[in-house]
């Protein structure tokens, strides 16, 4: 992938230089900016960090066939948290408050993006997140996304699902019907800029909208005690979110 990469920008930066023989293309903030040769003495091609990650996904026996990552979005191991996420939302960020929510104009009654009531905002009726706003699309690659909550439910209802440690770190072996298992780590979850539960709880996000409030989302959420479905969460709390891919 990196190499296909290089050779593209190669090619637009080649294209650029036989045409005036002056300029390049720089991809810059979302678009190509014309820039002159003169600017710079030298230039390096890279993917983002995040592209680069050697995530795999681990077969459960799950009915559907659904494949489940070995680790969170933005994790280095299965044990590391990785990243957190506000929902629909493809970076982490300082601070997690509806003030900061990509989808709102900073408030829950102001959405502007997955709103299916008009007291909560500009009604839209998407319940599905849509891809470029799908933190495992974005950051993984395109063959991964976000689980929805009924492949959410099936991991849950399907597996066993034991508190353990690993490497130091609390969380949850889930165990398929083939005896296959993923490694869920007790991450906590942000609110504000305050890291909450961290090795005690977690919450996953889905890719799904609650049906009844548009300012919930569904996801899977855990203690060392239970694990339950829950949409007690709103848009704008920073959750961790762990891929699937469809088979």
């Amino acid at each position: 992938m990196k190499k296909i990469f290089i050779l593209i920008a190669m090619f637009v930066f080649v294209l650029g230089a036989m045409a005036q023989g002056q300029y390049f293309y720089e991809w810059k903030d979302g678009k190509y900016v014309q820039r002159s040769l003169s600017e710079v003495d030298s230039i390096t091609f890279s993917l983002p960090e995040s592209a680069e990650k050697e995530y795999k996904y681990v077969d459960l026996g799950l009915p559907s066939g659904t494949l489940w990552a070995d680790r969170n979005v933005g994790a280095d191991s299965p044990e590391d948290y990785g990243d957190y996420f506000a929902w629909g939302e493809t970076a982490p960020k300082d601070a997690y408050t509806w003030s900061t929510y990509k989808w709102c104009q900073g408030s829950p009654t102001t959405m502007t993006k997955y709103c299916t009531n008009s007291h909560y905002g500009t009604v839209d009726n998407k319940t599905v997140l849509d891809l470029e706003d799908d933190a495992a699309y974005v950051n993984m690659g395109t063959e991964w996304r976000m689980p929805t909550i009924s492949e959410l439910e099936e991991l849950h209802t399907q597996c066993t699902w034991t508190w353990s440690t690993q490497n130091e770190t609390n969380g949850y072996r889930v165990t398929g019907p083939n005896g296959n298992s993923i490694f869920l780590p007790a991450a906590g979850f942000f609110q504000s800029t305050n890291h909450w539960q961290a090795g005690q709880s977690s919450y996953y996000w889905s890719s799904s909208l609650n049906k009844d409030y548009t300012n919930m989302v569904d996801g899977l959420g855990f203690y060392s005690t239970n694990v339950l479905r829950t949409n007690k969460f709103e848009h704008y709390f920073g959750h961790t979110v762990r891929a699937v891919v469809s088979r």
